[in-house]
């Protein structure tokens, strides 16, 4: 399968059988969508950096909360979580989204605000390839994404929702969770090209870019 990133939360997620793309945004927060067209279409939670189905073509089977769902072959289970560490009365509720394409096991985190507990740990299971926020202000932070990912422990770490030159919100640079994690020497790549049996023995962070 294969990986892009395509600027804040949003990945398109390309298998066998179908496409699957994450937290679709809107123009107004600076990166540029382009044309996608998707199978499924996955939200977190209803904010404009998030949800804009509208924008993707194809006729995909939309998903926009918790439950379980399975389409062409992929099997998709949301959990609900909260936006922040007081139960969502500050920026309301998430999806965290696993997602099992091609053998292979995604999670999606969407906006957590908070670390895992351990009912949700236990519901998610193995993680394979982990994307998670790390830019801190409407999200976990550096230090709070790398214990998340002690949490899960996963093969693959791709780290998503933090500041670049092209967004236009103030959200930490990606350096303070590379540092945090001991990630050095991170190469940026255009997509991760990824199966099952080559995934790697040790957790790596991956970087992509766009």
């Amino acid at each position: 399968m294969d990986i892009n990133w395509l600027g804040h939360s949003c990945f398109k997620i390309k298998g066998k059988q179908a496409t699957v793309i994450t937290d679709p945004f809107s123009a107004g927060i600076g990166y540029t969508l382009g044309k996608q067209s998707a199978d499924i279409v996955t939200v977190s939670h209803n904010h404009p950096g998030h949800s804009n189905v509208s924008a993707i073509n194809g006729d995909p089977y939309v998903i926009t909360g918790p439950g379980e769902y399975e389409i062409s072959d992929v099997l998709v289970i949301g959990l609900p979580s909260y936006h922040d560490n007081e139960h969502g009365s500050l920026r309301g509720k998430n999806t965290v989204y696993l997602i099992e394409i091609d053998d292979v096991s995604i999670c999606h985190l969407g906006d957590l605000g908070y670390p895992l507990t351990e009912d949700q740990l236990e519901e998610l299971g193995t993680v394979d390839i982990l994307m998670l926020p790390v830019g801190g202000v409407s999200t976990i932070n550096a230090a709070a994404a790398a214990s998340v990912v002690r949490q899960i422990e996963p093969k693959i770490v791709i780290p998503m929702h933090y500041g670049t030159p092209l967004l236009n919100r103030e959200l930490d640079p990606i350096e303070k969770f590379l540092k945090e994690i001991g990630a050095h020497d991170t190469t940026p790549l255009p997509k991760l090209s990824i199966t099952k049996n080559r995934l790697p023995l040790s957790m790596q962070v991956t970087l992509l870019d766009l």
